[in-house]
């Protein structure tokens, strides 16, 4: 059975998640209107020209998942610091991309308004997942559950 920080903390990865996904259709949606939506400056001929970005967009995405996983399954003061460590990681991402996705031009606002709140509920997370771990340096014992 999830304690409080565990459930708050795997319903907030999911929203992040579902944000993150939602960014980037959002980012495909002129498609649909028939305007492109590639960058002007970057062209890439196959996809070896894009591997590294694909590589970084599936490490990007998979840590949360496997964080939802991590987080539903142990109880560990170690883990429960490596996770903290990670959500912060995952903020200061945040921050990054809105600052840079302001420097876009033309600047797309929904995009600026969803990232302001992928930002948010990052930070959020970061102070659930504090929590969490203040929590497990309290209450060592507390780690181990009963089945």
């Amino acid at each position: 059975m999830l304690n409080k920080y565990q459930h708050k903390i795997t319903v907030l990865w999911n929203v992040f998640l579902l944000g993150t996904l939602f960014h980037t259709q959002l980012a495909l949606i002129p498609l649909f209107h028939g305007l492109s939506v590639a960058h002007p400056n970057l062209h890439a001929h196959d996809l070896q020209d894009i591997s590294l970005t694909l590589w970084l967009m599936l490490i990007f995405f998979t840590l949360p998942m496997l964080a939802i996983i991590a987080t539903s399954y142990t109880q560990s003061p170690k883990y429960r610091l490596i996770h903290f460590c990670l959500t912060v990681f995952y903020s200061v991402m945040n921050l990054i991309h809105l600052i840079m996705d302001l420097g876009v031009k033309p600047i797309v606002w929904s995009q600026i308004a969803l990232m302001i709140f992928l930002f948010l509920i990052g930070l959020l997370l970061n102070i659930v997942a504090y929590q969490w771990m203040q929590a497990g340096m309290q209450h060592p014992q507390l780690h181990i559950q009963k089945s």
